[in-house]
């Protein structure tokens, strides 16, 4: 038996910053997701690249991005087709299976070709067997499945039929290292890519040529139960970061550490004399201690900023005495290797706060154009929609002047950036803001208006406003972490119509709408979807709220895809062209609605819920119908309002046609009221979003979509759908309430406005709406965020892929 412990990834927990971390030892930046699977921002070495020879075997979404990057031809890949990377596979298993036989007749081939034999017998090989069958049947039945149980014992027994293939190929000669690991874990629901516990502690094992023998031990330094559920108490565990691994397959086959590792060799594991292990540390510390070099020079371009921690001098002094030390023969733990721990320990400090050294100054600029951007839109529309006195001054001198200042400022800014050599980003960053507070000065006579004319202002009526909008984007910023204070908010705004007096003059509207907040209320309630299927959840829903053909269509489908899967017979075909024509339908069937408004929004929720139906795999096929049915009573509620303060003629719904010109003579002027209305806006996004958990917590949905390659797209579209319901809603209200919405002066100063009288409730416009009206509050709320954002902290296991070295 060899050594063993538990390995901690890091958040993304998924599978290209995990195998990064694994073989390239480094924490991947997140920027690579924009890159996709097989695409690298930029090359980096690797195990793979430092190796003589490299053999991998498994998935061709993770295999090529290690072989695209390596130096030479000497990493040989062999993918299975990427169909067969199937959610609704009969057996995912049976991709696990293709890497063992895969392997073994590759062995078998080798005995026959003399350059192939000869390759495998030399020093420095590297086998890599990726199994994704374990992970594919956890997103599809659970990891606590027959299925997945079964897939785990298959793994089992394949790598210990692995294990004797090679030895029998090498002739037992015991130069062959195995080591054991995985990418990251999963959650009980089968989804992974957050920070629980589950996901981001995975096992480490390692045995074979190099590696410690199992150790014993009474005591544990480790405060959780593993030990005792997994009955190691007696066992030593040894427990490393996973970048930490690179490392250690370098030093057990005996290459170079790769160059862009931040590992650190995990000298426990290794089964050698002192001074080997002494010298392994050493080298690891000159390796990472260079990398905190090239990151000083690329970011410190003025001697006057004084280096930290690590001064020239102190290097090397280090390198010196730890050398020194080396050469002495004191190789144990108390001298020349803790010597060198503690350098890599200031050499990884220096490399963090370098890393981010630019983080101040780049936040501040972020900063300071996010304040200037609001402070312009609310000048804009105090200046557009409030009737404010202006001062009868010329001010076209005082102008010229600041445009004069401002070009200066820009110029400064500009050459400041080029003496630096730094990125074409860092002068949107910083220049950006330049311009922005130059039209924010630009408008000064807004500023000095709005002053004047502040005795006449109902002050206690705004600071009442200022106070309840202060405690409503706090109960936004905390949501982010709580979802049940979206609950809470979501009573509060039930009982608005109460309290404003509403209740009296229209009952039935106001009942709708408290009974609609309170049953959207129970969602943020209940746990992430994707824990469990039930579609009992979808039939309840079908049963109840809708008769129509699509729907029950729809609600046949999944349940039809969900047994499918359970009996392991694929997706059907019927299946997924009803799936995928439902997709596309959803898209057109609205246009082809009448214009009138009613029609035409409840064109567009019946289309998006049917798609989001065929998405969903629990109780979150209820959340659109609710959410739907809040919204109309947020329609009719306001329209009420409106006409409770005689501001607007009664209009039926069913009568209201988008499609007509407006009439710009009966467009009002802003209102505090519309402050509350913007505030409701965004309170919905928020629920839209987190009603049902988020993009994390939804990675295990499966609804009809089973191929990995389309997986992505329907999820991020079932994300969308209640975002679109919201905005849809928003920009009738802006109908109703006889508001223009802003974002069409927008337009006209800076956009050409195209109207299509056949498009959707011009969705757009919303957007920008909520983007004008809202930025009174928006620097309220990252203020807010500020003071809570990192506030938790994320750790986690998961058995599935696994390696062998030679």
């Amino acid at each position: 038996m060899g050594t063993w412990g538990v390995s901690h990834t890091r958040v993304p927990t998924e599978s290209r910053p995990g195998h990064v971390a694994l073989i390239a030892g480094f924490y991947e930046d997140v920027s690579a997701v924009a890159k996709g699977w097989k695409e690298n921002p930029v090359e980096f070495d690797s195990v793979f690249n430092e190796s003589r020879h490299t053999w991998c075997w498994g998935s061709p979404d993770i295999l090529p991005m290690f072989a695209k990057g390596a130096t030479g031809d000497h990493v040989y890949t062999y993918t299975y087709p990427s169909e067969r990377e199937d959610f609704a596979s009969t057996d995912a298993s049976r991709l696990d299976t293709w890497v063992f036989d895969e392997v073994k007749d590759f062995l078998n081939v080798a005995k026959s070709n003399e350059t192939l034999l000869n390759m495998l017998h030399e020093e420095q090989n590297v086998f890599f067997l990726h199994l994704l069958g374990i992970d594919t049947n956890g997103h599809a039945h659970r990891p606590m499945s027959k299925e997945y149980l079964e897939n785990i014992g298959l793994v089992d027994s394949g790598v210990a039929e692995i294990v004797s293939v090679m030895d029998d190929f090498y002739g037992h000669d015991g130069k062959t290292a195995y080591i054991f690991t995985s990418d990251h874990g999963m959650t009980n629901w089968g989804s992974h890519g957050a920070g629980h516990p589950s996901e981001t502690l995975t096992p480490l094992i390692a045995w074979g040529a190099g590696v410690q023998t199992a150790q014993w031990e009474g005591s544990h330094k480790y405060d959780d139960n593993y030990l005792k559920e997994w009955g190691m108490e007696t066992s030593r565990r040894e427990d490393v970061s996973q970048a930490d691994i690179a490392p250690l397959m370098a030093s057990l086959i005996g290459i170079p550490f790769p160059v862009n590792s931040v590992g650190v060799l995990p000298l426990n594991y290794l089964n050698n004399s002192q001074h080997f292990k002494a010298e392994s540390i050493y080298a690891n510390a000159i390796q990472i201690l260079e990398q905190f070099r090239v990151r000083y020079n690329q970011v410190v371009r003025f001697s006057f900023i004084t280096p930290r921690p690590l001064t020239d001098s102190k290097q090397m002094d280090f390198v010196r005495n730890a050398r020194n030390l080396i050469q002495k023969g004191q190789f144990d733990e108390a001298v020349s290797i803790r010597y060198c721990k503690d350098l890599i320990d200031q050499a990884m400090e220096g490399l963090s706060y370098y890393h981010t050294y630019d983080r101040l100054f780049l936040g501040s600029s972020v900063v300071l154009g996010f304040i200037g951007w609001t402070s312009y839109v609310v000048l804009f529309i105090l200046k557009t929609h409030a009737s404010l006195r202006k001062p009868p001054t010329n001010m076209h001198m005082v102008k010229r002047s600041l445009g004069q200042i401002f070009l200066c400022i820009g110029l400064l800014v500009a050459m400041f950036l080029m003496v630096q050599s730094s990125p074409w980003t860092y002068y949107i960053y910083c220049l950006l803001p330049v311009a922005v507070w130059f039209s924010v000065m630009r408008e000064f006579e807004t500023l000095a208006s709005l002053v004047r004319s502040v005795p006449s202002l109902p002050l206690s009526k705004c600071f009442g406003y200022f106070l309840l909008v202060t405690f409503g984007i706090e109960l936004l910023v905390v949501s982010f972490f709580y979802r049940a204070m979206l609950t809470l908010g979501l009573v509060v705004l039930g009982l608005w119509p109460v309290l404003s007096g509403l209740y009296i003059k229209a009952k039935v509207r106001s009942l709708s709408w408290m009974l609609s907040c309170l049953f959207l209320a129970v969602f943020p309630l209940l746990p992430v979807v994707g824990r469990e299927p039930d579609v009992n959840y979808v039939i309840l829903f079908v049963c109840i709220c809708f008769q129509m053909m699509q729907v029950v269509l729809c609600a046949y489908i999944l349940t039809s895809t969900h047994s499918s899967l359970q009996l392991k017979q694929g997706l059907p075909l019927f299946n997924q062209l009803v799936s995928w024509l439902t997709l596309v339908s959803s898209f057109l069937i609205p246009l082809l609605s009448s214009t009138r408004l009613f029609h035409r929004l409840l064109s567009i929720l019946m289309s998006l819920v049917c798609v989001y139906l065929l998405l969903s795999t629990g109780y979150e096929a209820l959340f659109p119908p609710v959410l739907s049915w809040l919204m109309f009573a947020w329609i009719n509620i306001e329209q009420e309002t409106m006409n409770t303060q005689g501001s607007s003629n009664r209009t039926e719904l069913s009568s209201t046609d988008f499609a007509e010109n407006i009439d710009i003579a009966k467009i009002r002027q802003l209102r505090l009221d519309d402050i509350r209305r913007s505030y409701f806006f965004v309170f919905f996004i928020i629920i839209a979003f987190f009603g049902c958990g988020n993009i994390a917590s939804i990675n295990s949905a499966m609804g009809a979509t089973a191929i990995f390659a389309s997986f992505n797209c329907c999820i991020l579209f079932q994300v969308l759908i209640p975002f679109i319901i919201v905005m849809c809603t928003f920009e009738k209200i802006c109908i109703i309430i006889n508001y223009l919405n802003l974002s069409l002066l927008f337009h006209q100063h800076f956009f050409f406005l195209v109207k299509d009288h056949g498009s959707w409730l011009d969705i757009g416009t919303s957007i920008s709406h909520y983007v004008i009206v809202m930025s009174m509050t928006i620097f309220l709320m990252l203020l807010s965020v500020m003071t809570h954002i990192l506030t938790s902290k994320r750790i986690l296991i998961g058995w599935k892929r696994k390696m062998h070295f030679r």
